[in-house]
């Protein structure tokens, strides 16, 4: 933590230890002149820190870092592996069956425990190294003054006093007042969401104030993005040139504060976490009433009490299915894999199927629905209005109708009259260094035919006047780019600004006066691009003698206007498919912005979020319940602090939406973490934001999202399939063994076919279901509520239904066979009939209510593999002599064979005809 500068002397004075200025003073930096700011810290803006002082100030504050949460030592994310309720309910059964002597179930279970944890420890790990390998925020220089002379540190060594120097594409090391500042303008886009760049300047901010202690006043703290001769660490200058006072560094900084937000607010179970836990819960109950009734029929029948125990344990085993936290860690892990390999990389196991549940996206605007590249879309010139297409800063797109000489001169003067220089940066894509508004001038002119840097080259500057944000214009004088003989003044800037110094205007028939019709078109064109959210500049200029040399302000007057151009941070292109598909898959999105309502409702419209937009200053009014009972309508969210986000997710909690936050600026953290599944942009996302999401999109792409939904609902009704297949496994074990316990039949399966079935027979069909392809219709399904339980009562019925066929037809045998002179001839005839029968249920389980015979059946090859290789173990399991000695079966004849695939059969066709049967009579009532 950064200690604070005491006000009342130089570096080495008293502050408090860990607080921010704030602490010391009630007084804000923005309230403070230059030199205040300097007296304050106790520096010589001339000469910066001496070295002693920067040790000082350096052994207070500490290196300008931030706190990251410490990871959780190996052993402990080892241990979380055992935490599940289904882990703890096995291995209290293998202690008490270890306790009566047995040993073959606890060493089973064991190694079937052993191998889930080792599974999810291992994907986290994998998980935790892409994490660091997608990291892109290198080490950064600062160029500091000290002693007197200017020197390159590394930033995290930048201390509270000094004197920093800033230029174009320099990225701010740490929060700081400005102290000198030419044409400087900053992109604080990751800290406010704000997209357009801030003009800087360093006039202090006068506010109403009342007595302090210090003698400066104390006001109310303006937003972040009000306060005009601040900058924030990790914020980037685009344009001008600027010294920076550092007053915080580290946690103490804007960014440091948002941090400590994130490490405050934990995030809950996740929804497949807590079914499982409801699960494990019911399973626990299930397995305690089987136990029990198994002890008191043994202990009736005069059992020892020992064996009756036992029995009643390895009968809490078969009720069990050992196998499925390793089913379900498997399957997240293949997912965590599938999604990789898609661009979507997921930090924990149990977040990949949450996006499947997901009911409510919050997303960002700039860089997340929008590419974050500003784009001139239409522009007036000659009298003549022109569409542009083309997105971000790339050469591809056209200008309709086709450029002709008006608008040639107009972006001619545009690209001559900006700053921003257009570059080819890593792996051949355009890169723009300086402000993202002049680079949508350049990229125009590039589309019209004229090169900025040919024009530039050609054509270079006699005067210039700098951008000011107080005049709001920019001017430059050059030879004449027009042909004429002379020189030209060009202007651009705000277009108030530059038309009050217009008097004509450029046509295709040449100069006419700008009288008062025309100026009222202009006008009217600027409204509508207003409406449409659009940032409008406007061209203008002058021909000036050829040996004009003087000063550019004086020749603001009499200008020609030019032009007009709107620019717009654009949506993606795959964004608004992507919001188009989550809307038919039930899931609805909000945009949640810094920037302002008009730009971020046209925005939405074009992406299709047509509800209601609401300000910063809207969610203010209203009080928690009444944003709980209005945020259903709401699509836009504009003008909104980090707070706010937090806000509008827990709105949407108390209504049991399940959230999904998506963003990449440091704004958005916060609410990444409060969320139920936090979404970062892997190449333009903070540190910060990365640290407090759970899934990264390393292509930076709002369709990703798409894909994980899919995904994460194909795993989540893959976990569907999976569970209904174990768990009428062990429950049709359980049936048989009580009903053929009750009704003195010989014993179904022994302790060794128990393993048999719940290993071999049971686990890798329900693997292969975990592998299972999207169903077709995945997405035109609704989301899962927050308390949708895995089993519903439809589910419930179906698993019941089943139970009681597969225990009817091997109890039916048994009783056939219960006389028979071959001994164990019925328990091998329970066993095999018993094991076909979950080969056939694995398929029924994943039909889905289309029944067996649909073609989607055959989708799945892992599954068909591994049915025929049961099958063949099983063949061999009951005709190879020495297995029979293992597994205590015996040979079957042709026979017995056809009789047990018989029973197999007649629970296939009973099941279709349910199926069909029930689609006739309800055929709008969910089968699955």
């Amino acid at each position: 933590m950064t200690a604070p500068i005491s006000p009342t002397g130089p570096i080495g004075g008293a502050g408090s230890p860990g607080g921010g200025p704030s602490e010391v003073s009630p007084t804000p930096w923005y309230r403070l002149s230059p030199s205040q700011t300097a007296d304050r810290l106790g520096v010589e803006l001339q000469s910066g820190l001496s070295s002693a002082e920067v040790l000082e100030s350096r052994e207070r504050s500490g290196p300008n870092e931030l706190l990251s949460e410490p990871k959780r030592p190996w052993w402990l994310r080892l241990v979380d592996q055992f935490r599940s309720v289904l882990i703890l309910l096995l291995l209290v059964a293998a202690l008490i069956s270890a306790a009566v002597g047995d040993l073959k179930d606890p060493i089973v279970i064991g190694v079937v425990v052993i191998i889930n944890a080792i599974l999810g420890f291992v994907q986290e790990q994998r998980a935790d190294q892409a994490m660091e390998a997608l990291s892109t925020m290198l080490t950064t220089q600062a160029r500091v003054r000290r002693d007197g002379a200017v020197n390159e540190v590394p930033s995290s060594e930048v201390v509270p006093g000094d004197v920093v120097l800033l230029r174009a594409g320099d990225r701010i090391p740490a929060d700081g007042r400005f102290v000198r500042a030419t044409s400087l303008a900053v992109d604080e886009s990751t800290l406010t969401g704000e997209s357009v760049p801030v003009d800087k300047d360093t006039e202090a901010i006068e506010l109403p104030d009342h007595p302090s202690a210090d003698g400066y006043g104390a006001a109310a703290q303006l937003e972040l993005a009000e306060r005009s001769n601040v900058g924030h660490m990790n914020t980037t200058v685009v344009r001008g040139t600027a010294e920076l006072v550092v007053t915080d560094t580290g946690m103490s900084t804007e960014i440091g504060r948002l941090a400590g937000m994130i490490s405050a607010d934990e995030p809950g179970l996740t929804p497949l976490q807590e079914e499982l836990e409801r699960l494990g819960t019911r399973l626990a109950m299930i397995a305690g009433v089987a136990v029990g009734l198994v002890i008191a029929v043994g202990l009736l029948r005069g059992d020892a009490a020992a064996d009756a125990i036992l029995g009643g344990v390895a009968l809490a085993v078969a009720a069990i299915p050992e196998g499925l936290p390793a089913v379900v860690t498997v399957t997240l892990a293949l997912g965590v894999r599938r999604m990789a390999e898609r661009n979507a990389i997921v930090k924990r196991l149990a977040s990949v199927e949450t996006l499947g549940s997901t009911t409510v996206i919050c997303s960002d605007k700039t860089g997340t629905l929008t590419l974050h590249q500003m784009t001139a879309i239409t522009a007036w010139a000659g009298g003549t209005s022109y569409e542009i297409s083309g997105l971000g800063y790339g050469p591809d797109g056209e200008i309709s109708p086709e450029p002709d000489e008006a608008l040639r001169r107009f972006v001619r003067a545009g690209a001559l009259a900006s700053d921003a220089v257009l570059r080819t940066g890593e792996g051949g894509q355009p890169e723009l260094v300086g402000d993202p508004t002049e680079g949508a001038v350049i990229v125009l002119a590039n589309k019209a035919g004229e090169h900025g840097e040919t024009l530039r080259s050609e054509y270079p500057r006699v005067a210039d006047m700098p951008f000011d944000s107080t005049r709001k214009m920019m001017a430059v004088v050059t030879d004449d780019p027009f042909g004429g003989s002379g020189r030209r003044l060009m202007v651009k800037g705000a277009t108030d600004v530059v038309l009050d110094g217009c008097t004509q205007m450029d046509t295709h028939d040449g100069v006419v006066t700008l009288d008062d019709s025309r100026t009222a078109e202009v006008n009217d064109l600027m409204v509508g691009f207003g409406v449409e959210g659009l940032r409008v500049l406007a061209v203008a200029g002058k021909e000036l003698a050829s040996d004009w040399d003087g000063d550019p302000e004086a020749e603001l007057n009499e200008l020609v206007l030019y032009g007009l151009v709107g620019i717009l941070d654009p949506p993606r292109k795959e964004a608004g498919v992507a919001i188009a598909e989550c809307g038919d898959a039930g899931i609805d999105v909000k945009m949640i912005t810094g920037d302002h309502a008009t730009t971020a409702a046209a925005i939405g419209g074009q992406l299709g979020l047509d509800g209601e937009v609401v300000t910063g200053s809207d969610l203010d009014a209203m009080s928690d319940d009444e944003l709980a009972r209005r945020i259903g309508d709401i699509s836009v969210c504009a003008r909104v602090s980090p707070e706010h986000k937090v806000r509008v997710v827990r709105a949407l909690q108390a209504n049991d939406e399940i959230v999904a936050m998506t963003g990449d600026g440091v704004n958005d953290a916060a609410a990444l973490r409060r969320a139920e599944i936090g979404v970062a942009m892997g190449i333009t996302g903070t540190e910060v934001t990365k640290e407090a999401s759970d899934l990264v999109l390393a292509d930076d792409n709002f369709a990703t999202i798409v894909v994980a939904v899919e995904r994460g609902r194909a795993i989540r009704s893959n976990i569907v399939h999976f569970v209904r297949f174990q768990l009428t496994t062990s429950l049709a074990a359980v049936g048989t063994i009580l009903v053929a316990r009750i009704l003195d039949l010989p014993t179904p399966f022994s302790p060794i076919q128990i393993l048999f079935v719940n290993i071999i027979a049971d686990g890798p069909p329900a693997m292969s279901l975990g592998v299972d392809p999207p169903s077709p219709d995945v997405m035109k399904r609704k989301p899962l509520g927050r308390t949708e339980p895995i089993l519903t009562g439809t589910r419930l019925r179906r698993i019941l239904t089943t139970t009681a066929l597969m225990a009817a037809g091997v109890v039916w045998l048994l009783a056939q066979y219960r006389h028979s002179d071959i001994p164990k001839l019925a328990s091998t005839m329970a066993f095999t009939t018993f094991v076909f029968a979950q080969l056939v249920n694995s398929l029924v389980v994943r039909s889905d209510g289309r029944g067996v015979f649909h073609r989607y059946t055959f989708t799945n090859g892992a599954l068909w593999l591994t049915i025929a290789a049961v099958s063949a173990l099983q063949v061999v399991v009951v005709q190879v002599p020495f297995a029979q000695k293992v597994f205590d079966t015996v040979g079957l004849t042709r026979g017995q064979w056809v009789q047990c695939l018989s029973v197999v059969l007649a629970l296939l066709l009973v099941e279709e005809v349910w199926i069909r049967a029930r689609r006739l009579v309800w055929p709008n009532a969910s089968l699955t």
